[in-house]
């Protein structure tokens, strides 16, 4: 242990005293999550596209500009500032699922790559192979749950295929939308859907609305809805082919039904009048199973 002398005077009296230094943890190589080599031009714009909806962006430099790609949410678009800026610079990017990216960015007249597409992969905490993305980033709206533990326990639930509620659903015009299971994990609530189409007409969705309800109005008026909003989707159906079948695993905040309200589920149908709707008891939702193992290979 190293020791600092140190002089003090005081009242014309020179006193002489040994501290210890105390020294600083140095971080190690297997604490380093690798940076992706990144070209940028200025006559050319990169585009970079990661597997979930980014975050957060931060730029190293005032040489590199980027942003979302219109119409896209996990796609960045980055090009340079100014002509052959001399010092390479980073970029840092989050994505809802958890990820962290780092990238060392320098200029190049010509980049090598101009479209380049981030692996979806989680690392097995190996200290001497990890990969160039950490998915161990919490974000706010998840609460204490880990966002790569959500997106395997949708995975799990939507590849289990269980029908653990049985008496949940809707059935008009030749489409079916059942509620299939709700789960319970760290305070977040899970419902497993699947939209049927035994039609031969393909079925639009336009949007699904999940509001709670007074029992007594509950298809009649919006007055006093209060709107209950997904965190996350897992294979969120936009389009289901006639003869074919879709299921989507919704993520939400925990929340309780009040005995005189209901939780009403509406899908509604683009271009059409298919609309179907389903409603949920607080009953139902306090039966809610719970995640025990998971399956996602």
């Amino acid at each position: 242990m190293n020791k600092t002398k140190i002089i003090v005077v005081e009242d014309n009296i020179v006193y002489c005293e040994y501290v210890c230094n105390m020294l600083s943890r140095k971080l190690t190589f297997d604490r380093m999550i690798p940076p992706h080599g990144l070209e940028v031009t200025y006559d050319k714009t990169v585009h970079v596209i990661f597997p979930a909806e980014v975050r957060y962006v931060d730029l190293g430099s005032p040489d590199l500009i980027a942003g979302k790609a219109d119409g896209a949410e996990n796609i960045i678009r980055v090009k340079a500032t100014v002509r052959n800026f001399p010092n390479e610079t980073n970029m840092s990017v989050i994505t809802e699922d958890g990820s962290f990216y780092t990238f060392n960015v320098k200029y190049a007249a010509e980049p090598l790559l101009l479209n380049v597409e981030m692996c979806d992969f989680i690392h097995d905490g190996s200290t001497v192979n990890r990969p160039n993305n950490a998915q161990e980033i919490y974000l706010k709206e998840l609460g204490s749950e880990s966002p790569m533990l959500v997106r395997l326990i949708m995975k799990s639930i939507h590849k289990q295929n269980k029908r653990e509620v049985k008496h949940i659903g809707c059935k008009r015009f030749g489409i079916q939308y059942l509620l299939k299971g709700i789960y319970t994990h760290n305070g977040l609530l899970y419902f497993h859907t699947e939209i049927k189409n035994q039609s031969n007409v393909p079925f639009d969705v336009d949007y699904i609305t999940w509001k709670i309800v007074d029992k007594k109005v509950a298809k009649r008026t919006a007055v006093q809805e209060q709107i209950i909003l997904p965190l996350r989707a897992q294979n969120y159906a936009t389009l289901v082919p006639g003869k074919k079948s879709e299921r989507t695993v919704f993520t939400m905040a925990k929340f309780t039904i009040p005995d005189d309200k209901c939780l009403v589920v509406e899908l509604n149908e683009k271009n059409g009048g298919r609309h179907q709707s389903f409603v949920i008891e607080n009953e139902d939702l306090v039966r809610a199973g719970t995640i025990n193992e998971l399956q996602v290979r």
